[in-house]
């Protein structure tokens, strides 16, 4: 089937690529058998100055910190621990040496908190404004590999936190740049989001282990549709179960925009997304509280929809950028 991105969106594209090449289509994290007690896990991620965040209102050391969040959440997705992070600079002529340490620094704040213990840089120049290549290294224990459960219909999905919040922060970040401190958990969100470097332990400590995990940043269409491939299997979000945060509802109707919306196709979330076996559902729900249950896996039949708090189901669909 051809047609433009537009209207075939992400997943859609890399699957025809894919198409016929002898080779599977994988978007999560690559994993390797390794030596031992361990496989390797690979994650990569490029961010382009213009299309991913804009140096006008974009503090350097945030940056820093967010790209290196953006690959480190692909890690742990996959249940593995960070360990090797190189990143590659493109660097444009309207930035000096101060400001590329400035990001450098949010990089190592970012970096520590998540315990790598390898950085490699590269600096190369740039005409098209800044470009930051990530690629990360982590190791998943064999044994957590060995025990994840196969995805069935009625698994439940869980996110990590508010959906829909780095969207609207970057719009308040744009459109209404004086009303930074009400909206500030919005704009934290979008500039400097944040993932638990503990969570894992906290998996292993209760014996959890999620059939599926999926790293969300671009937009909750975008990952359960991916799910769906990747599992074989149909899945079912409840609109009414989706969690935003508090000012959601009035800032979209501010700016003409459905949080609904924002959250299954705005992106920049950075919030991780579990399949939970429906008989670890009660100690899941003590012990992560953090965590929102959305929906479900279903049948393949019933494919990928949207349930409206009326029992309305909407096919998902998504641009995924």
């Amino acid at each position: 089937m051809a047609g433009t991105f537009a209207e075939i969106g992400r997943v859609e594209a890399i699957r025809q690529l894919f198409e016929g090449s002898g080779y599977a289509a994988f978007e999560e994290p690559l994993a390797v058998k390794g030596e031992g007690d361990c496989s390797a896990v690979a994650a990569s991620r490029l961010l382009l100055e213009g299309t991913d965040f804009s140096l006008v209102y974009f503090p350097l050391k945030h940056l820093g910190y967010k790209s290196v969040i953006a690959v480190t959440g692909e890690l742990y997705a996959s249940l593995a621990r960070p360990e090797s992070l190189s990143i590659i600079l493109g660097i444009s002529s309207k930035l000096d040496l101060e400001q590329v340490k400035e990001f450098w620094s949010g990089v190592l704040v970012a970096a520590k908190e998540h315990g790598y213990g390898h950085l490699a840089l590269d600096l190369v120049p740039s005409r098209n404004g800044l470009a930051i290549s990530l690629a990360a290294c982590g190791y998943r224990k064999s044994r957590t590999g060995e025990k994840r459960p196969k995805p069935k219909s009625k698994d439940l999905l869980c996110v990590s936190g508010s959906l829909g919040s780095a969207y609207f922060g970057q719009q308040v970040l744009e459109r209404k740049p004086d009303e930074l401190e009400k909206y500030r958990m919005m704009v934290a969100d979008y500039l400097k989001p944040e993932l638990s470097p503990v969570m894992l332990a906290q998996l292993e400590d209760t014996g959890i282990v999620p059939a599926a995990g999926l790293f969300v940043s671009r937009g909750l269409s975008d990952a359960v549709l991916r799910l769906s491939r990747d599992t074989g299997l149909g899945a079912k979000v409840y609109a009414d179960r989706i969690p935003f945060e508090g000012n959601s509802f009035a800032l979209g109707k501010e700016l003409d925009i459905d949080p609904i919306s924002a959250a299954m196709n705005g992106g920049d979330d950075c919030r991780l997304l579990f399949v939970i076996p429906l008989s670890d559902y009660e100690r899941f729900r003590t012990d992560f509280q953090v965590f929102d249950i959305i929906g479900h896996l279903a049948l393949p039949e019933v494919g990928s929809v949207l349930v409206t708090p009326d029992g309305l189901e909407h096919p998902l669909s998504s641009q995924g950028w």
